[in-house]
């Protein structure tokens, strides 16, 4: 038990330095391994299966309102780029270039996605003519690449895996619709499926999208208060339309400009997820999202029919829809219990001779390890309630986090005073003018993370310039 206690405290402690505790989840849990290409990952099979399970469960939501995956190229031509004002000069520092094909130099330079806004603007200018063709809901799972200075695994990493939807539609309120409706989609997917809870709202001018009218976002908090942008969506208006030359003739037969929208969430969701629920043990995962919801723990396995039961009782939860796994290699029950931890398994179920003969075994819950005897008959519906009854108490920690570290603010000195010594999101009131935002910025290190849609009056006036205030703000500091 003495190594099974070392694998353990090899993780540093959350309280002694959160960036350590964070990395070492990540290479000890085996979520992710460094590469030769600096500021690029390996993301391993069981952050991959992570990501697919998020994937699979967002990809069901998107395709229930009717949108269809495409495949767009990964490179664009610089000609294409230049063609938005606004979003080439926004993505510029993070742009990476092809400037070879093979041993030739290029006519003209290619970028590496940074986002595909461009392709998908091109291609809509091939295809929608008529008021019929819309609207065309497009989506696509892919990769794409920003030349990050800074980079930690899943935060901020030179290539991302992600998906952009990108949307094109008859009029401004259905494009305003579906840049909202993606939003509650996302807020559905962190709150139910991730169990993180957000702050939802809309991004002031400052902090909105390059080429955006109005960029939309679900804000989490992280263990030590700081931020996560969790998805963003994008309401273009017909600015994209207007450079792209894309019209169509409407029911009138007058040419107009479609309305668009873009959108988009990432594997930063899997640093979201160590940042939100792991604790000095490992990850802590969502039932939903974990690659394996039960790990099946054989006790004294060499002892006939322990090995059988475990492999029946594998068999069952599997076809009762449950993601199980049976570990029958040769290391200790102990070591297998700290591994599990890490790897943040929801349940572990442990089935020795003593508990065959009772028709039992034990279930541990990862989050609080309470231990609970359950009839072997029973598994098929105990196990489900007590992954679902796992999810809502990991969620209730994480909005208790959120909503203590959550204070209000009536002038900079206060807001200054609020974070001194520890991230927590501050909610103030804001008059409008980017100059005050700057301001704070500056000031107190926190920029703005969104104008909630859950509005308070907290005072009558801006805490910079004391003009009358318009939003309140939540602001903080972020990943």
């Amino acid at each position: 038990m003495a190594d099974d206690k070392k694998l353990v405290t090899q993780i540093t402690s959350m309280e002694d330095d959160f960036a350590q505790w964070y990395t070492d989840i990540v290479k000890k849990a085996e979520l992710a391994d460094y590469s030769s290409m600096k500021g690029c990952i390996v993301v391993r099979p069981y952050a991959y299966a992570i990501w697919e399970n998020i994937q699979h469960i967002f990809d069901g939501m998107i395709k229930e309102t009717g949108h269809e995956n495409v495949a767009m190229p990964i490179f664009i031509p610089e000609s294409l780029l230049q063609k938005e004002k606004d979003h080439v000069e926004g993505f510029a520092p993070e742009v990476a270039w092809v400037t070879y094909g093979g041993n030739e130099k290029l006519e003209e330079r290619l970028c590496v996605r940074p986002t595909s806004e461009t392709l998908f603007c091109e291609h809509y200018a091939h295809i929608v003519h008529s008021y019929r063709d819309l609207p065309k809901l497009y989506n696509q799972w892919c990769s794409v690449v920003r030349w990050e200075k800074t980079t930690r695994p899943f935060l901020r990493t030179r290539e991302f895996w992600w998906q952009e939807g990108h949307t094109i539609h008859e009029t401004e309120a259905e494009a305003r619709k579906e840049t909202l409706d993606i939003l509650d989609l996302y807020e559905k997917l962190l709150t139910e499926y991730l169990c993180m809870p957000v702050i939802k709202g809309r991004k002031t001018d400052k902090e909105k999208f390059a080429g955006a009218e109005e960029t939309y976002t679900v804000e989490a908090m992280m263990h030590d208060g700081k931020a996560l942008q969790s998805g963003t969506s994008h309401y273009f208006g017909d600015g994209f339309a207007k450079a792209f030359s894309i019209q169509f003739a409407d029911r009138n037969n007058k040419l107009c400009y479609p309305h668009q929208t873009s959108w988009g969430i990432s594997t930063r969701l899997i640093g979201g997820i160590i940042m939100t629920h792991g604790d000095n043990s490992g990850l802590v995962l969502p039932p939903a999202i974990a690659p394996i919801q039960v790990v099946i723990v054989p006790v004294a396995m060499h002892k006939g029919g322990v090995l059988e039961k475990a492999a029946e009782l594998e068999k069952r939860l599997k076809a009762a829809g449950i993601r199980a796994k049976l570990d029958a290699s040769e290391q200790t029950p102990g070591w297998k219990y700290a591994e599990y931890e890490m790897k943040g398994v929801p349940i572990r179920l442990e089935i020795g001779p003593r508990d065959i003969e009772n028709g039992s075994c034990v279930l541990v819950r990862r989050d609080n390890r309470e231990k609970t005897v359950c009839a072997l008959d029973s598994l098929e519906t105990a196990i489900p309630e007590m992954l679902c009854e796992f999810g809502k108490a990991i969620y209730k920690k994480a909005k208790d986090n959120l909503e203590n570290n959550i204070v209000e603010a009536h002038s900079l000195e206060e807001m200054k005073a609020a974070i001194e010594g520890k991230a927590r999101f501050v909610k103030a009131m804001w008059c409008g003018d980017e100059e005050c935002e700057n301001i704070i910025k500056e000031q107190t290190g926190m920029p703005s993370r969104c104008i909630p849609f859950e509005q308070e009056h907290i005072s009558d006036v801006c805490p910079v310039c004391g003009k009358p205030a318009k939003h309140m703000v939540v602001f903080g500091i972020s990943y």
